[in-house]
């Protein structure tokens, strides 16, 4: 299973980027699907993630800024992010638990057995 991230890039205070993420191998089994970001010095922390059935959770941080939302047709993992701030400066990460739930675990890395290799969001005041 593969999982690779585009999107990202910089962004203004206020401003709005997206990201997707396709990931191999997902489509028609129970999974849990998820974004993660690292800023630097600092560990990595959930920011949203969405079961199969559509089910979304949000970090408090990001709620009523960020929306993630599946495609099962095109493997596809995306997350809309607006609203930006410094502090959503990162690497953002997509993370794949395939043939399982979550069980509302989703904003640890934990549950996760598929990780993608990272995209820069650098938000400037």
């Amino acid at each position: 299973v593969q999982a690779m991230e585009s999107g990202g890039g910089s962004a203004q205070t206020g401003g709005s980027l997206s990201l997707s993420c396709v990931i191999s191998e997902y489509s028609g089994r129970e999974h849990c699907l998820g974004w993660f970001r690292q800023a630097p010095g600092k560990e990595r922390e959930g920011v949203a993630y969405i079961e199969e059935d559509g089910r979304t959770t949000y970090a408090h941080s990001v709620k009523g800024r960020f929306t993630i939302s599946q495609d099962n047709v095109k493997h596809a993992l995306y997350l809309q992010m607006s609203a930006l701030n410094p502090d959503d400066t990162g690497m953002y990460f997509c993370a794949a638990r395939l043939g399982g739930r979550c069980f509302g675990n989703g904003l640890s890395p934990d549950p996760y057995y598929y990780w993608g290799q990272g995209t820069q969001v650098t938000v400037s005041s």
